[in-house]
């Protein structure tokens, strides 16, 4: 009997209020639903709410879906650096302890919480992991400087940055300076407008440079892959389909790209996607905040 309570207690703690909208139908659907699509994807990117605890819990649901499914999927990880993939490579073979690991690879502050779950169920079932994102010195530079640090490296750190960057001053550059103007740099206060329009400019080539090089190696593994790569970054970065979204279609041309928005709510009962927010992602997660 205590075992029985015990299962069932287990069941219910697990199980993460969401509600799914499929932006093509224009309807809502199921969260297996949903998953069944995915299965049949070659890329799907999954952008998160960073701090947000149920959204983690349903990026793992995702990947605990897929392999019901009988699909061997890719993970990949903006929160893992491509200079690191030798040692999350050893990781999952067995090569280096979790300690060790954990100790070499700069894993985010929250990786205990919200990517271990990710990284140890590809453990598990053999699944590969990619380290997507530039290493952030690169990154940083490119933010102080612009665009020309990234050309200026040497070759041997060249190669962990994107070979192809196009970063036009586009919607999404638009779209990325309205959110720095409401998030201002500190001390941008103590800029002229054309200081603050010359950083922000600056910012925007450094995240271009994630999208690009993330790009980059989710078209890499995506060649010979068994089963779709499943791309987890901040939502920004594959909201409207901008950002990783148009880069991987730009490298993967007639592959199909699915783009997966979780948002977190107060009340996923009175949910009413916005027309903005029907453009954002194929598939809305709505889950309570």
């Amino acid at each position: 009997m205590l075992l029985l309570i015990l299962l069932l207690t287990a069941q219910v703690t697990s199980y993460v209020p969401e509600r799914v909208f499929d932006s093509r139908q224009k309807s809502l659907t199921d969260f297996e639903a949903m998953v069944a699509d995915l299965a049949r994807a070659d890329v799907v990117l999954v952008g998160e709410q960073h701090d947000d605890p149920n959204t983690h819990r349903l990026e793992a649901a995702i990947l605990q879906g897929l392999q019901r499914r009988g699909v061997t999927a890719t993970v990949s990880l903006e929160m893992f650096e491509r200079d690191v993939q030798a040692h999350v490579d050893d990781y999952l073979s067995g090569k280096l302890t979790e300690e060790a690991f954990i100790a070499q690879s700069r894993p985010w502050p929250r990786y205990a919480t919200d990517y271990k779950p990710l990284v140890d169920f590809a453990k598990a079932h053999g699944w590969s992991v990619l380290a997507a994102n530039v290493p952030r010195r690169h990154a940083s530079a490119v933010a102080k400087s612009g665009l020309a640090a990234a050309e200026s490296l040497s070759p041997d750190e060249r190669v962990q940055v994107a070979r192809d960057l196009q970063c036009p001053l586009d919607n999404y550059f638009k779209r990325f300076s309205d959110t720095m103007n409401s998030h201002p740099v500190p001390g941008s206060e103590n800029q002229s407008a054309e200081e603050r329009a010359a950083t922000t400019e600056r910012y925007y080539f450094a995240q271009c440079v994630k999208d690009e090089t993330m790009a980059e190696s989710i078209a890499a593994a995506a060649q010979g892959a068994r089963g779709p790569i499943v791309h987890y970054n901040g939502a920004f970065h594959s909201d409207f389909g901008a950002g990783v979204g148009e880069r991987v279609r730009r490298r993967l041309p007639g592959k199909r790209v699915v783009i997966v928005s979780v948002l977190p709510v107060q009340d996923i009962d009175t949910i009413a996607p916005t027309p903005e927010d029907a453009t954002r992602a194929d598939y809305l997660v709505y889950t309570v905040r």
